[in-house]
């Protein structure tokens, strides 16, 4: 469907006054309260295609619509997030596409959960599981921020005891301290060809991950690790970023062949 398709209420929007100093809010037919900022009406918005602008508190705003990258960036965070760069490899290792169902075990603070609905689409779904229900609150509440909540189920569940409560998943991807003690449910829940995609911050766990995909009948097992550095882009001056963005964790994808 067009980005630039009119805007329908309840759908998030983005006012953006200028790089770095922006809001996400719903668009909404009546004044909506925004806590500590003031009240704001996008009532007028409905029906309106993106790029137009609204005054407020002495202020002109774009109202756009948002990006992953900015509904990442306003995410309430509870648990530290998987960065962008692993979770788009992981939709990669997990082959999650348009009309997908995914399962996901390890909600955290819904940064993932955002990333899966966003490239599972409008057709797709993704059931969302951890056995802590603090977290799956702050990534409930994440999710239905971003418009997002009408293609995630929560569930309330200890995976590595209880296994999944559906099967039939095209992907799975674990964000767990031991994903190898889901392995086995996570294969029993994968259709033939399905893919798993696991999250490891250290090379113990790594090495334990893989050992176990293997034996729970797991084949073309890959893993890789990302590192991103940015350029400073200069007329005549070009050159790499002194700083970077190192060690996050090892991403591993494995497929139920037979």
């Amino acid at each position: 469907m067009s980005a630039g398709r009119p805007f329908v209420e309840g759908e998030p929007v983005l006012l953006r006054r200028r790089e770095g100093d922006a809001l996400l809010l719903r668009v909404a037919r009546e004044p909506q309260t925004i806590e500590g900022v003031g009240v704001v009406d996008l009532s007028g918005q409905v029906g309106q295609p993106p790029g137009s602008t609204v005054e407020w508190a002495g202020a002109s705003y774009v109202v756009l619509r948002p990006s992953l990258a900015d509904l990442l960036a306003h995410l309430r965070r509870r648990a530290q997030i998987v960065t962008p760069k692993d979770a788009l490899y992981l939709l990669y290792l997990a082959d999650v596409r348009p009309g997908a169902h995914v399962a996901e075990a390890g909600a955290g603070s819904g940064a993932l959960t955002v990333v899966l609905a966003w490239a599972a689409g409008e057709t797709g779904r993704v059931v969302s599981y951890d056995r802590r229900p603090d977290f799956l609150g702050v990534a409930r509440r994440n999710v239905a921020q971003a418009g997002l909540d009408g293609r995630v189920r929560f569930v309330e569940r200890d995976v590595a005891a209880s296994g999944f409560d559906a099967d039939g998943f095209d992907g799975v991807v674990l964000d767990l301290p031991e994903p190898w003690a889901v392995l086995p449910a996570a294969r029993a829940a994968l259709v033939p060809g399905g893919s798993v995609a696991t999250y490891t911050p250290t090379y113990n766990q790594l090495e334990r991950t893989v050992r176990a995909l293997r034996a729970s009948g797991f084949e073309e097992v890959r893993s890789v690790e990302l590192l991103e550095r940015s350029l400073h882009v200069g007329e005549g001056g070009t050159r790499p970023e002194f700083d970077m963005l190192g060690h996050t964790g090892f991403l591993t994808g494995a497929r139920r062949v037979a």
